[in-house]
């Protein structure tokens, strides 16, 4: 377990180094593929429990029997992944940068009470980063740009919670860090289909068509050791 968890921070490490790179010099990757690669591999590790719900819910003494079943993401607080999965490309991604953007407001008053709230505030802002790359690369291809509303974030479906009820509070913001999780597995969901949908056309240009496949079927390789005999005649 515990080679586990160091390879995973190691490799939270690079990943968040590459991402505030990219946001410190401006550039991005004109490569489709090695963006995706880089979004699915950070949205990987921004899906785990173990950056934030769970320490969370250790901190605020919610891991006792009884508590950790009311940790449950909040009905409408995040886009679901069907509704992720009706977007367009670059609906997605804007969708996806706008619920990130209410993620980021949402842990700057979590800091005060998880330090590692500021480690991932660090990588969601070089994840969007990456977001906005890829809506570049995007922008040049052929798909078409329609008025598509994006889907609504939890900063639209989450009332401000009264500080004065400190239970409250604290189930909130474990309901909040599960919906956040759940959603960025749904984002990678989406991510993994691209590249898959993308493997599936490639895979189709570069297929011989299916009527020389079933000629090659009824093709017979000719032995040496045949001879050809004359119509009518059968071999002795």
């Amino acid at each position: 377990m515990r080679p586990q968890l160091v390879q995973r921070t190691l490799l939270s490490l690079v990943l968040g180094l590459l991402f505030l790179s990219t946001a410190a010099t401006g550039k991005c990757s004109g490569k489709y593929h090695e963006l995706l690669q880089q979004l699915q591999n950070q949205a990987d590790l921004m899906q785990d429990t173990s950056t934030l719900l769970d320490p969370y819910i250790h901190l605020q003494g919610l891991d006792q029997a009884g508590l950790k079943e009311h940790c449950k993401e909040s009905p409408g607080a995040f886009p679901s992944e069907d509704a992720l999965r009706g977007l367009s490309q670059r609906g997605f991604l804007r969708t996806l940068n706008a619920t990130l953007g209410h993620v980021l407001h949402r842990l700057t008053a979590l800091q005060q009470d998880l330090t590692v709230a500021r480690e991932q505030g660090r990588n969601i802002r070089g994840f969007r980063s990456n977001i906005h790359c890829m809506s570049q690369l995007l922008r040049g291809s052929s798909e078409m740009e329609t008025a598509e509303p994006t889907q609504p974030g939890p900063g639209a479906t989450l009332p401000p919670t009264p500080v004065s009820d400190t239970f409250q509070h604290k189930l909130q913001g474990c309901r909040f860090l599960h919906g956040y999780h759940r959603f960025m597995h749904s984002a990678r969901q989406v991510f993994k289909e691209w590249g898959d949908s993308r493997c599936r056309s490639r895979s189709r240009r570069h297929r011989p068509p299916r009527a020389l496949q079933r000629g090659a079927r009824r093709m017979r390789p000719f032995r040496r050791d045949e001879r050809l005999m004359p119509r009518g005649q059968l071999p002795r």
